[in-house]
């Protein structure tokens, strides 16, 4: 009988639960930990272990699972596990943190547990679906089989370098989807159809950035996308990608907007009647 290794999964947000079913699905054991604890319901009703904290959830792992809101989470939960983690270890961090958080994290472990940075490109239907795209950094070869269940592992380099890539694929994509929504207001501006204006812009080199402004299948929520650019901003200077910083911080004043996907905030920066400052 194939081993499956023991999982600790820690974090049960939108992508991070259809992520953790899968691996129920393929036979691992698998015990599951959410700041809040009713979203480990669903995943403990179809077979998986709660854990009412971090440390209790990692004391028997093979491998530690990390998807979380942002590098203050982060800090939180190694706070949390440290006391208890196995000598050896493998823990994959799969949250958008960039790899200042992955490095620091690198330090406070010692080198006594294997650390694998493995953010990943894509929605909650790619998460649910097993067509994740994951940048892994670091001594990806004990975990690669598990992280072949939740997508395509690209290799990246050295931990660090899976959270690197990930924060200039997002800063790329976020830019890009509020690119298009400002430049469909300059076609309303204009006078132009807005079907027209939209299937020009398809068709051209914002193919993707325009399917993403449009899509109705992802999940990413707005204050997310505001954390990555700040992320991004804090790295080096980025005038255009501050003023999408911008852009976004004041369609995310509206409640609505802020926890909805980055559609939304698209939709409002096209329509907005004030420019922030």
């Amino acid at each position: 009988m194939e081993h499956r290794e023991k999982i600790a999964f820690l974090g049960l947000g939108r992508m991070g639960t259809p992520m953790a079913r899968r691996l129920l699905a393929a036979g691992h054991p698998l015990t599951v930990w959410n700041r809040t604890a009713a979203r480990t319901g669903p995943l403990v009703a179809e077979g998986a272990a709660h854990a009412a904290r971090p440390a209790d959830a990692v004391r028997d792992a093979d491998v530690v699972i990390t998807m979380l809101a942002g590098p203050e989470a982060l800090t939180e939960v190694a706070d949390a596990v440290l006391p208890a983690l196995p000598e050896g270890v493998h823990w994959v961090e799969m949250s958008t943190v960039g790899p200042d958080a992955v490095h620091a994290l690198a330090a406070r472990l010692g080198g006594r547990v294997v650390l694998v940075d493995a953010p990943v490109t894509g929605s909650t239907d790619r998460a649910a679906d097993g067509s994740l795209g994951i940048l892994a950094g670091g001594a990806t070869a004990g975990v690669e089989h598990i992280l072949a269940r939740l997508g395509t592992v690209t290799r990246t380099g050295p931990a660090g370098s899976g959270a690197a890539l990930k924060l200039v694929v997002n800063t790329a994509v976020i830019s890009g989807v509020a690119l298009v929504a400002e430049t469909l207001r300059l076609a309303d501006a204009l006078g132009i159809d807005g079907d027209t204006a939209h299937a020009a812009l398809a068709d051209g080199p914002l193919a993707g950035a325009v399917a993403r402004a449009f899509s109705e299948n992802a999940d990413f929520a707005t204050t997310l996308a505001v954390k990555d650019l700040g992320l991004a901003t804090a790295t080096t200077q980025l005038p255009a990608v501050q003023a999408v910083s911008a852009a976004l911080r004041h369609a995310a004043q509206d409640p609505g907007v802020a926890a909805a996907d980055l559609s939304r905030a698209a939709a409002r920066i096209r329509t907005r009647t004030t420019v922030p400052a």
